[in-house]
């Protein structure tokens, strides 16, 4: 007999109910002795929710709430699983967790009813990630990338790499097993473009910005001259007044940041001191740490003051390299406009300019819909977890290894052994190569009642 789990599996804190979990071969007898249900005799139905009242060992009510049973396998564990839905707060779930104790559970660790769903088949460690994933998404950008996660549409990506890898190495096992009956050439026929295909996958996969972009949201630096109208639009995007505008040059001395979130994603707007030469030392600082933001963002939008003609430095900040994606806004065309989008193009090739007015509003959508297309957000297959990004680069060095021996002619069981590790480290990604290790440093991070 496996040991019985409980656990809350509600947050701590104040709230309209907590829910008590329990999940094992006992669940069901000491859910019957923990809960009376009114209308309702035992056996309880299965994935009835009842209405009744959690009792004490006496058998007095201890508090108004609703129970339910779900009997293996169609349980979140594949275990007979039951919950008790107590009133919020700390001490009702408390009581009722500590009589369910007290009949012969054992308090479940962390992640551990998660833990026991992987074991017992219901999802593989991908999808056991996910759930956590979908917990502390905090966007829904990031909520959707974790559901399809969890729906296995990744993990059907694996396993099919994995099955192209066991057909690729069935040939080189056949021949290193039966030299005689099997030559090398047909064993390798077409070994060589299916490893190269297989790793072009897979680093195609590996999504490493998509996937910060998800866990962080995209950070934008707007940066410029003094007085470009970088914090009006700062304001203006955020919906609200975060940074002080002045007409006095250099009232930004740091980096401000806000966030924004446009079509389900985050974004983390950093309003930024003026780009200029400063005899001031305290704005010498912010113009230095303006460049770090830049240095760091994930696009830019270089503001121009389109109601000033364009001066030595702004013709600077206009034909110098940006470390990362950018469009040029023309801002203040409020005002009345000397600089046009074609004078700027003339300087800025291949360069979204976008006229904008913080003031009126002009333009702003515009500004949105750039800054959503350059979100460039991982697709369904694509690896978004650091884990399993680290387990298929190293799938793919493998992979290269083994095509490295391929062509410097070496035997045929050296590629082999390439191949082979190669498959065990797909197979960590989904589970069916893991250890106790591995599982206890992954279900360490996921909270008691999941």
């Amino acid at each position: 007999m496996r040991d019985t789990i409980a656990g809350i599996a509600t947050a701590l804190g104040e709230g309209g109910i907590s829910i008590v979990r329990i999940s094992g071969d006992a669940a069901i007898p000491i859910f019957t002795q923990t809960f009376r249900a009114h209308r309702q005799s035992t056996p309880y139905d299965s994935h009835r929710l009842m209405y009744g009242h959690v009792l004490d060992a006496s058998g007095m009510p201890i508090d108004e709430a609703m129970g339910v049973v779900m009997r293996a396998p169609h349980s979140y564990t594949r275990e007979d699983v039951c919950e008790l839905h107590t009133h919020g707060g700390y001490a009702a779930a408390e009581t009722a967790l500590r009589r369910v104790l007290s009949l012969g559970a054992r308090a479940a660790e962390a992640g551990e009813f998660t833990r026991r769903a992987f074991m017992n088949g219901r999802l593989d460690l991908m999808q056991a990630e996910a759930v956590m994933g979908v917990i502390g998404a905090r966007s829904q950008a990031s909520l959707k990338a974790e559901q399809a996660l969890l729906a296995g549409g990744t993990s059907r990506f694996i396993r099919t790499a994995q099955d192209t890898l066991l057909t690729l190495i069935a040939g080189v096992e056949a021949h290193i097993d039966y030299p005689d009956e099997i030559d090398e050439a047909e064993a390798t026929g077409t070994l060589r473009q299916g490893l190269a295909a297989l790793a072009a996958q897979l680093t195609a996969a590996v999504d490493e910005r998509g996937a910060r972009i998800l866990r962080q949201g995209l950070r934008v630096a707007l940066c410029g001259r003094p007085n470009a109208g970088k914090s009006t639009l700062f304001n203006a995007l955020l919906g609200e007044e975060r940074a002080i505008v002045t007409d006095t040059p250099g009232t930004t001395r740091d980096v401000l940041e806000g966030s924004m979130t446009i079509d389900g994603l985050n974004l983390m707007l950093m309003d930024t001191a003026g780009l200029r030469d400063s005899e001031d030392a305290v704005e010498r600082i912010g113009v230095a740490r303006a460049k770090d933001a830049l240095s760091t963002a994930d696009v830019a939008l270089l503001l121009i003051d389109s109601s000033h003609p364009l001066d030595a430095d702004a013709l600077s900040l206009l034909t110098q390299p940006m470390p990362c994606p950018c469009a040029v806004l023309l801002s203040k065309e409020d005002a009345a406009s000397v600089v046009s989008a074609q004078m700027v193009s003339e300087l800025c090739a291949h360069t979204p300019i976008l006229p904008v007015s913080a003031i009126t509003g002009q333009g702003l959508d515009s500004v949105r819909a750039y800054l959503a297309a350059q979100a460039k957000l991982p697709q369904e297959g694509m690896l978004i977890h650091e884990r399993h990004m680290q387990a298929a680069r190293e799938a793919t060095g493998k992979l290269s290894q083994a095509l490295a021996a391929l062509e410097a002619g070496l035997p045929l069981d050296l590629a082999a052994v390439d191949i082979r590790e190669a498959l065990w480290l797909l197979g960590r990604i989904t589970g069916e190569s893991v250890d106790d290790k591995l599982l206890d440093e992954i279900f360490s991070s996921f909270c008691v009642g999941k």
